[in-house]
């Protein structure tokens, strides 16, 4: 659920006091903060803020589409690491050789067997 109109954005006090002081000063330093829950308001825009992740602090330059953001959705507190490519584990492990997609240049490729004739299907029994 969102938060009132009539209550405003919320801005942690101590981020606030931070921003005011980097303004005065035209400072361009990034300040440090580790609340991810302060919504982003047009004072921010221009200054860099330095947003805690858990582990470290992000930097993340702060424009005018960020308003009315949180801080916390532009310093991500998880790591993706991609996932695997369709049947690449399954042919690593079972020890094949890894092929061109089709309609690529690749290493030549053996010549394959001539096709077979299809058998032919036998005929019905007949009635008795």
């Amino acid at each position: 659920m969102a938060r009132s109109i009539k209550k405003g954005p919320f801005v942690d006090h101590h981020l606030m006091k931070k921003v005011d002081a980097a303004r005065g000063s035209s400072d361009k330093r990034p300040i440090k903060t580790w609340s991810r829950r302060s919504t982003i308001v047009p004072d921010f825009v221009g200054l860099t803020m330095a947003v805690h992740n858990g582990k470290q602090h992000i930097p993340v330059y702060v424009t005018e589409n960020m308003v009315g953001h949180k801080l916390g959705e532009f310093a991500m507190t998880r790591i993706f690491k991609s996932h695997s490519a369709v049947g690449k584990r399954t042919e690593e492990a079972v020890g094949g050789e890894r092929r061109p997609p089709p309609g690529t240049q690749g290493p030549a490729a053996p010549a394959a067997a001539p096709a077979a004739a299809p058998a032919a299907a036998p005929a019905p029994a007949a009635k008795k």
